[in-house]
């Protein structure tokens, strides 16, 4: 057991990593529409909030998933307060990830911040907030669907927030050279969500599995990264994204 929760939280780790590139991205372009010096401040002030607002979802859901009582039943199944969040939360990571695998191949770049007008310090603050939220929302139903401690989960919340404040640009570049990393991890979403449909009917698929499956296609990927000719990198359309998309050096 205690080997699978620390691979849980390493694979949870680096999911989340890869998921929040956007986020980071997210927050570097509105942070850039501010004088200069108002836009570190505005980085971190963005990646702590982002922290602060997994965390308190965090903490609502995991205090909704004690709700054992069934609520109505399905199909002769009871569906409890618990089950309806499964179920919810595999449907929305179900319809997200397979919206941005579209989007990110046959989406328009920048179809999000284009027409985003920013004139003050408070309004890219207060943007950068509701982005937050949505991105917290697929951060938080991911977790919960990898692993059952919630302790895991707040570890793996906190510990990817540290790595983004720290580590944002050397990981955006390495998924930007490499975007198959990109497509993979929100195939990953796909499986964690009909997990989480699964497992609110009553049909548990044991972790381990699911972990195998991530592991494994993890591995041909790095394999064909390594043994393929290189060539240009497939450009992927993103939501979040200036004239050039780039974050800058001094990410803090």
């Amino acid at each position: 057991m205690e080997a699978e929760i620390i691979i849980s939280l390493l694979t949870l780790i680096a999911l989340e990593t890869v998921l929040g590139i956007d986020n980071v991205i997210f927050i570097s372009i509105l942070a850039n529409k501010l004088p200069v010096n108002q836009q570190k401040k505005a980085r971190r002030i963005g990646l702590i909030l982002a922290g602060v607002m997994r965390l308190g979802l965090l903490l609502l859901i995991s205090q909704i998933m004690k709700l054992d009582q069934d609520l109505f039943t399905v199909f002769e199944t009871g569906i409890s307060g618990k089950d309806l969040i499964l179920i919810l939360g595999g449907l929305f990571l179900l319809y997200k990830s397979t919206a941005e695998i579209y989007h990110k191949m046959e989406g328009e770049d920048g179809d999000v911040t284009k027409n985003m007008i920013v004139t003050s310090f408070g309004q890219v603050i207060f943007q950068i907030l509701l982005m937050d939220l949505v991105f917290s929302i697929d951060s938080i139903i991911t977790a919960v669907g990898m692993v059952k401690e919630v302790w895991v989960m707040y570890v793996a919340v906190i510990v990817t927030v540290i790595i983004m404040l720290f580590a944002a640009e050397p990981i955006s570049n390495f998924v930007n050279k490499h975007p198959a990393f990109k497509i993979l991890a929100l195939s990953f979403l796909l499986l964690i969500g009909f997990s989480l449909i699964v497992e609110g009917f009553g049909k548990e698929i044991p972790k381990g599995y699911i972990y195998f499956a991530m592991a494994f296609s993890l591995l041909v990927d790095i394999i064909q990264m390594k043994t393929t000719k290189k060539s240009e990198p497939v450009h992927l359309h993103e939501h979040y994204k200036e004239e050039e998309q780039h974050l800058d050096k001094d990410v803090l």
